[in-house]
């Protein structure tokens, strides 16, 4: 929970009770501070995209058995298994980490992700509306690759935050009309040591810093924006704790500036979540969608932030509730060879809750698995203390 700092300076007391959220499991007393009849809205934000190889081959084996998708890839199948979470949220954020290509390639894996613009029709129909496109990669294939995404984002409806093809839209800021409030969203990365921006192109993606954030904010407020929402590249890959330079700038963000909630990525893993000076701060929501090459188990899993906005005499009250992801990867087999019975056969996204309350006929393996996801990442969620008086909880949705 937080309050809309509207003010440049100076932070409101943080309002105390959490909110109802979605089913009944999530319920909570009102506040009575919160505005009767005031406006609300849920936000729903995830982890990296990260299109490895792999994935680009389960599209293409995907897009034969459909017979949809464009240009022989479909990555519908894959993302399918979030849609039921992400198409509820008023407001759904993405986070698109690497430039896109042509639809017909060629594409390009790690260390310089060039991946087929097709995934961002599928993020699109899933019920994403906009997302942050500040990375260590977005400028991996240059300022032509950086408009080509955009262009490519445009076409199919996703909005952007990040990055730009023109100084004069750097200058821009990404506010949407969410029920009725505007929210401004933000995304800001470190630079990358393999392609770095070239001077007289620095302003085609947002580079980390507290003044700029802070410059970035008061533009939107000056804008018309009610709510202001960070996405920000940062900390350490493969860390299920937060750096001490996130910790730093996560205390600077939430002390200095007016932000309504800070949404983190570059970890690959899942980090805390943690109300830091009365606002939410997401770490790292680890992958949403990324088939690394060796994976590790931690990478594969994630989690869809759940925050619903509430209006209050002061600002806004928000409530934060998550919902666990993993994709699931077949295992290898030599050709000619079948998997074992019962085991993973596609590259799929799945939403673990609904998974574990509905198994159907799946495998005790595959529900080992699951259980050990959520198990897991609960744990790393709360490893800042944000159960409790914080009320941090798992999302839960109506029948």
């Amino acid at each position: 929970m937080t309050l809309s700092k509207s003010l440049p300076i100076g932070r409101a007391l943080a309002l105390t009770a959490a909110v109802a959220v979605l089913g009944a499991g999530c319920a909570a007393p009102s506040n009575p501070q919160v505005k009767p009849g005031g406006r609300a809205f849920t936000v729903a934000a995830a982890g990296d995209v990260l299109i490895h190889p792999e994935l680009v081959e389960q599209a293409a084996e995907d897009a034969e058995e459909t017979g949809e998708g464009s240009a022989g890839l479909d990555f519908g199948p894959l993302l399918a298994g979030v849609r039921p979470v992400v198409s509820k949220a008023d407001l759904a954020i993405c986070h698109m980490e690497t430039p896109v290509g042509r639809p017909k390639g060629p594409f390009e894996g790690y260390p310089e992700f060039l991946v087929p613009p097709q995934i961002l029709t599928a993020l699109k129909d899933v019920g994403y509306d906009t997302c942050s496109t500040a990375s260590n990669h977005t400028y991996d294939h240059g300022l032509k690759a950086v408009r080509r995404t955009l262009d490519a984002m445009d076409a199919v409806g996703l909005g952007h935050a990040g990055s730009a093809r023109t100084p004069e839209e750097a200058q821009k800021t990404n506010i949407r009309d969410v029920k009725g409030v505007k929210v401004a969203h933000l995304s800001y990365s470190w630079e990358s040591f393999l392609n770095p921006t070239p001077e007289k192109e620095r302003w085609a993606f947002n580079r980390i810093s507290t003044d700029e954030i802070r410059k970035a904010e008061q533009r939107a407020r000056q804008q018309g924006a009610e709510v202001v929402i960070l996405s920000v590249h940062w900390g350490l890959e493969h860390y299920n704790e937060p750096s001490a330079p996130q910790l730093e700038l996560a205390e600077r963000l939430t002390r200095e500036t007016g932000i309504d909630l800070v949404i983190g990525h570059h970890a690959h893993v899942v980090q805390p979540i943690q109300k830091l000076n009365g606002t939410w701060v997401a770490y790292s929501l680890g992958n949403q969608v990324a088939r690394h090459s060796s994976p590790t188990g931690l990478t594969e899993e994630g989690v869809i932030g759940w925050f619903e906005f509430r209006e209050t005499d002061d600002g806004w009250d928000v409530a934060a509730r998550y919902r666990t992801t993993l994709v699931d990867i077949p295992p290898e087999v030599e050709e000619g060879e079948r998997p074992p019975r019962g085991a993973v056969e596609d590259h799929r996204l799945v939403d673990v809750r609904q998974a574990l309350d509905r198994p159907g006929g799946l495998s005790p393996d595959r529900l080992a698995r699951y259980r050990l996801a959520a198990d897991r990442t609960q744990g790393f969620l709360y490893n800042r203390g944000a159960p409790g008086g914080d009320g941090l909880a798992e999302l839960s949705l109506p029948d």
